[in-house]
């Protein structure tokens, strides 16, 4: 029975290896979502800007959120609410699509020579256009209704490029299970939902009580979210102790998930 390699080069190196076919895949999968509509990937311009336009409507004008207490911009509450979603939009895509990547494409896995590993990080791409669409109409909705963004935007990369990382990790893991387990689809999708509420989306972590803000950081989407919103809204830089214990512990997981992807890959094709 093959092997397959399940070393951290090996998880970079299939990625370098199969870029033109991941680039090329990702393509299709972002064209092939708008295919048969009138306006074509301009659909995905507007969809961020009409729901970023309801969330500043919705919230600033009828409810009269303000995020913190100070607050008095109006479009304050859309703005960091919609840098949340950005992220978790992201992460929800990716991973409730990732238990069916396998036993949705079964003629992959009996081509001994097709990467199956790089599935994941085709839909990671895929998602991660839609996420900087959202993120570019987010910058404008910021330059239109405050001002220049901060500064503190060119640190996205830092923050950003570990969460793909752990995104790929568990994208491996949940496509790997969906193969031996169907019911991971159903389970991730509830999780996925529950998730969105225990994420500091529609609240700021701040807002909970003492004993619940600890358990709140459990989630790992919590951080991530904001720093997305320090950088972005607040202009505050990262802690540089932050940003080297998230790169070391992503890349960790990154690989853990590739590992596991590669142990269990070869009885993909007994059960399929």
């Amino acid at each position: 029975m093959r092997k397959f390699p399940i070393g951290i080069n090996e998880m970079f190196g299939s990625m370098w290896r199969n870029r033109e076919l991941i680039y090329a895949s990702a393509k299709r999968e972002v064209l092939g979502r708008y295919r048969g509509s009138a306006l074509g990937l301009i659909w995905s311009f507007f969809n961020p800007l009409f729901m970023l336009a309801v969330y500043t409507i919705v919230f600033s004008e009828i409810f009269k959120a303000r995020w913190s207490v100070d607050g008095d911009s109006k479009a304050e509450f859309a703005l960091v609410l919609f840098a949340g979603l950005v992220v978790f939009n992201l992460f929800a895509e990716c991973v409730n699509r990732a238990p069916t990547l396998i036993i949705s494409n079964p003629n992959y896995v009996k081509k001994v020579l097709f990467p199956l590993e790089i599935l994941p990080v085709i839909i990671l791409l895929s998602g991660l256009y839609h996420a900087a669409i959202s993120l570019v109409v987010w910058l404008m909705a910021y330059t239109i209704l405050i001002g220049f963004p901060h500064a503190t935007v060119l640190y996205l990369p830092l923050v950003i490029v570990p969460f793909f990382m752990f995104v790929m990790g568990i994208s491996w893991i949940l496509a790997s299970l969906g193969v031996f387990l169907r019911d991971v689809t159903q389970i991730v999708a509830v999780l996925t939902s529950i998730l969105m509420f225990l994420s500091p989306i529609f609240y700021p972590a701040t807002a909970l009580p003492d004993a619940y803000r600890r358990l709140i950081y459990f989630n790992p989407l919590t951080l991530i979210i904001e720093q997305m919103r320090d950088l972005l809204y607040w202009g505050r830089s990262p802690d540089p102790v932050f940003i080297i214990i998230y790169w070391l512990l992503a890349l960790g997981f990154a690989w853990f998930g590739f590992a596991w992807f590669q142990k269990t890959r070869k009885g993909f094709a007994d059960v399929l």
